[in-house]
């Protein structure tokens, strides 16, 4: 069994790795949504995989390093490419969710990456 939860980012980046002429080497800013995905048996009693609430718990201070700030300038995040971002959300949230599965993150209602792990 699998569940998600959904969450929100606005941020600012640049993509410093394009050559100069390349949109995304200059600061730009996305509405980021970001899906975390944890898989795992229900819980025989509580007829859940984990508790939604676990989800918000492990993603909040994440959301706070993230959200309305210029991602290159976070440890990690000096070249922000999605699929970067993807791995260094993975990274953070893997210990507090074990049975994390897959992060999902759309930067347009047309793109985005799905990263399920090492």
């Amino acid at each position: 069994m699998e569940i998600f939860n959904t969450y929100y980012i606005e941020s600012a980046r640049r993509l410093p790795k394009l050559p100069a002429d390349h949109p995304c080497s200059r600061v730009h800013g996305h509405s980021f949504k970001v899906e975390i995905h944890v898989s795992g048996p229900m819980d025989a009693e509580m007829d859940w995989v984990v508790d939604f609430a676990e989800l918000d718990a492990a993603f909040s201070p994440i959301h706070a390093q993230l959200d309305h700030h210029y991602l290159n300038e976070i440890p990690g995040l000096e070249n922000p490419t999605t699929e970067r971002m993807a791995q260094w959300i993975w990274q953070k949230l893997k210990p507090a969710l074990p049975g994390l599965s897959k992060i999902v993150i759309q930067e347009t209602h047309l793109s985005g990456c799905v990263y399920r792990g090492e």
